[in-house]
């Protein structure tokens, strides 16, 4: 039974997580031969000043990265 944590910063709307979910599920069923009824995926929405790379936070990076 796979399980997919797709970990993103907030501001996905319902349609692009319905599609993560739809092309994640695909791949697992194509790639690995999963059957979609056993497979299960959780987004987590991150709010960006909890979430760094680079060094520093996510919001000072796009600031200095537009």
């Amino acid at each position: 039974m796979p399980y997919v944590n797709i970990q993103i910063t907030k501001g996905a709307t319902r349609e692009q997580r319905s599609e993560l979910v739809k092309d994640v599920t695909a791949s697992l069923v194509r790639i690995l031969g999963k059957k979609p009824e056993h497979t299960h995926i959780v987004i987590q929405e991150i709010e960006e000043d909890h979430w760094g790379f680079a060094g520093m936070l996510t919001e000072d990076y796009k600031k200095r990265n537009p």
